[in-house]
């Protein structure tokens, strides 16, 4: 898999996409799927994908070895699988919850870049693209816990992108503003509305715009590129 590609899955790269089942995850998989990638698509709803809770270092490493197993390895890891919770104070978040999140965000980021990178250094090629938030940069009020966990994905990438470049393989991540999913279906029509109106695009985004970020950092003409945070919010920031 070593050498110059000229486009993302010209070459039939393996592209692992956690939380595929998502609205986010399922774009992400699509559009790299589109472009010639075999793509895995982790999740837990549809029949034939591949499971496994992110929360637990076995089943991660169960996960990476059915993709060497059926695949040969793990070419292009997009680390999307996440939750969130409702918007409360932080005297009303409990610590349980607080470490779930990180739990499945940061240390399941950890853990499934770990597994990943033999293979991508001993062909001194590979993409990791981590999905953060517009929030794990600038902080929200009453998501705390959240935003917490998302800055601690921003600095995996900074600090793992430093130590794979010289093997050929760059870390970027994909930091999502105000984006139209099931996952803010909660929030009031009003509160969307806002959002919308705030972002200075004019629009909420949708899960393709944040699909079209990662497929960028998955692709050879970011190959000089590692180490980086790109805010696909619309302006919001």
């Amino acid at each position: 898999m070593s050498g110059e590609r000229n486009e993302v899955g010209a070459r039939g790269e393996v592209a692992l996409v956690t939380g595929a089942t998502g609205a986010i995850g399922g774009a992400i998989a699509d559009q790299l799927e589109a472009r010639g990638c075999r793509v895995i698509r982790h999740g837990f709803t549809r029949p034939g994908d591949f499971r496994a809770d992110l929360r637990s270092e076995h089943e991660i490493e169960e996960l990476f070895r059915m993709a060497e197993e059926f695949f040969g390895g793990v070419d292009i890891l997009v680390n999307n699988a996440g939750a969130a919770l409702p918007q409360r104070l932080i005297t009303e978040t409990s610590a349980e919850d607080f470490d779930d999140l990180f739990a499945v965000h940061a240390r399941g980021a950890f853990l499934c870049c770990k597994r990943a990178l033999p293979h991508m250094i001993r062909q001194k090629y590979g993409r990791i693209v981590n999905i953060s938030s517009m929030w794990g940069v600038a902080g929200a009020s009453c998501e705390v816990a959240y935003s917490a966990a998302m800055a601690a994905v921003v600095g995996l990438t900074k600090a793992l992108a430093r130590e794979a470049a010289p093997s050929g393989v760059t870390v970027n991540c994909v930091a999502p503003g105000a984006i139209d999913t099931p996952m803010n279906a909660h929030l009031p029509p009003a509160d969307l509305a806002r959002l919308a109106a705030d972002t200075p695009v004019g629009r909420l985004g949708t899960p393709e715009d944040v699909a079209a970020a990662v497929c960028f950092f998955a692709g050879p003409e970011a190959g000089f590129i590692t180490g980086q945070v790109l805010l696909a919010d619309g302006g919001f920031i």
